[in-house]
Formats: structure tokens, sequence, C-alpha cells
């Protein structure tokens, strides 16, 4: 973007660039140029005489890199916007800080549990510190393998094997593989089938489920639902726990991300509740894989606060027209 301003701070022409992003048009030059960019932190740069930099712009809630030239008997104001640019680089920083965090405490107990070992325990003792370190070993080959996995999918290296198939099987399937240890409500209409990727929706459901078991409290229920709707495929699974705080929603299914204190609660490492084979539980990678599973299938992801306390976690996929509730 590219403003050219006379010396009294006037912009005096703009590339179509400029005029896009600050909303103006050719004809309403020449203009203040408070009047043109509604920036005042952009004028206030001007008048300090900064040269170049990176400024916040407040109206539009987005960074750009500012660069100043003179050009007698005016200025040349270059922008460029980094904002997207500055938002991966937040992302990277926040996912070295978070796996590394993730890292720090299966490491430091496998460490223990060998130190134990090497010091020559009891029996009992030495199977206990034995089973501790194949525990963590297998946590955190399940944290690369979800990353692999992550990455495999990110690059559009995932092929899609569509079938068709029930509904209500598949559910109560990923319950009983997870042994979620409470009770499952349905909400699934008799003979509702779909036509998708049956092994990935089963890995999105297994996620899902295992994250609202997580996340309830002992005995009340994870609820799933699901529908044809206008098109496509919608399923909800419902968790009764506290909750997440809406400032959250929408980075909750970043890979890592640490949502409120509330709903924050150490994986279990005594052997009970839930139990997927993938062993994504407590990695911070489950959301994430279930988000690029359904985004692989041309489908979209959400949360959402249920209305008397909990947390609703959503997928919808568009469907073929041939899909329908059949009755068998």
């Amino acid at each position: 973007m590219a403003l050219l301003l006379d010396g009294d701070r006037r912009v005096i022409a703009a590339n179509a660039a400029a005029r896009a992003f600050f909303r103006f048009a050719p004809e309403q030059l020449p203009l203040g140029l408070l009047d043109a960019t509604r920036e005042g932190r952009l004028l206030e740069a001007l008048r300090d005489g900064t040269p170049s930099g990176e400024l916040r712009l407040t109206h539009r809630q987005r960074t750009v890199q500012m660069e100043v030239a003179p050009r007698p008997p005016g200025t040349l104001v270059f922008l460029t916007d980094v904002t997207e640019l500055r938002r991966l680089e937040t992302v990277r920083q926040e996912f070295v800080a978070n796996l590394s965090h993730e890292l720090r405490t299966p490491l430091t107990s496998l460490r223990l549990a060998v130190e134990s070992l090497l010091a020559d325990p009891p029996p009992a003792a030495r199977e206990r510190f034995a089973a501790r370190a194949l525990l963590e070993t297998d946590y955190l080959a399940g944290i690369v393998a979800n990353l692999r996995e992550l990455a495999h999918i990110e690059a559009g290296r995932t092929a899609l094997t569509l079938s068709r198939f029930g509904v209500r099987d598949l559910v109560e399937e990923a319950a009983s593989r997870l042994r979620l240890g409470r009770p499952l409500e349905l909400s699934i209409p008799d003979g509702l089938h779909v036509t998708a990727d049956r092994m990935k929706l089963a890995q999105v459901l297994d996620n899902l489920l295992d994250n609202a078991a997580r996340f309830s409290p002992p005995g009340s229920p994870v609820v799933v639902a699901a529908a044809l709707d206008d098109g496509e495929f919608r399923l909800t699974v419902r968790d009764h726990g506290p909750g997440i705080s809406p400032e959250h929603w929408p980075r909750v299914f970043e890979r890592f991300y640490k949502v409120d204190p509330a709903r924050s609660r150490p994986r279990r490492t005594d052997g009970q509740g839930p139990q997927g084979a993938r062993a994504t539980t407590g990695s911070g990678l489950g959301l994430a894989i279930t988000k690029h599973l359904v985004l692989a299938q041309g489908g979209r992801v959400w949360t959402e606060a249920a209305r008397d306390r909990g947390q609703i976690f959503g997928l919808a996929i568009p469907m073929p027209i041939n899909n329908a509730v059949t009755h068998t």
C-alpha cells in the first residue's frame, strides 16, 4: 500500500491497495491523513518523524510495517500488512513453548523411573518403576505419532475412503472401545446413515468422546447428538463439566493450546478412565487432529457452551444428495 502526502500531511494520491484497505475513493482526494485512514497512530508516527517501524492500527486491528520516503514537496508512505505473519510467529512460539512444557513432565518422570531402576530396588518396586517408565514412553511415542499425523494431514496427503455406514453403530463402537466409565446418552435418529470416511470419523469420535469424559463430573453422562440438516451431517458431543471461557473458543482446536485452569486436569496415570488406542489423552493434540480430519472431508468444527453447564463440540460434513435417513 502506498500513500503520497503533501507538506500538510494530506493524502493527495494512493494506489488501489491503499484505497481498498482504508476505504476511500480517488475522487475524495485530497484528504487529511486522519480523515482518509482514521488511524491516529499513523499520524502520530509521521509527526514524530518515525522513518520506519511496525504500527498496530487501532481502528482496523491490523499490524503494518511502515516505510517513509521523502518525496519533495511531500512524503511517500509505504505500508505492508504483516498481521498474519505476526500471528503465525506467535503461534509458532506458543507451539514450541507448549511442546516443551508437554514433554517436560513425562521426561522427568521417565528419568526418575530409570534412576530408581539403576539403584537396584526390590522386585516389587522394580516392577512399579518399569511400568512407570513404559507408561511415559508410550505417552511420548503418542505425542510423536500425533505430530506426524498432523503434519501428514496438513500437507494434504490424506486420502479419503468413503463408505456408507450407520451413525449409531459408529458412536456405540467408539464408546465401547474407549470404556468411558460414565453413561452415554444418544440423540440419533434410528436408521441414520451417512457417507464419509468411516475410519477418520471414528478417530474424530474417539477424540471428542475422550475429551468429554475427561471433563465431566463422575457419573454425569456424555451426550451425543447427530442428524442430517440442510445437506450436512452434523454431530455434537456434550459434557457436563465446568465449560470453557468464550475467549478460548477460537483457539481450542490449535495443537497444545491450553484453556483456562478450570478446564485443565492432569492426565490419569493409574490405568483408570477412558483408554483410547491412540493415547491422545492429555497430549493437547486430540482436538487439533479432530479439526484437520473434519476439514479433510470438507467439513467444519466448532465449540459452544451448553445451556445448563458444560461444553459442546460439534462437527458438520457436507453430504451427497442421496444421503437420507433409512430404516432397516
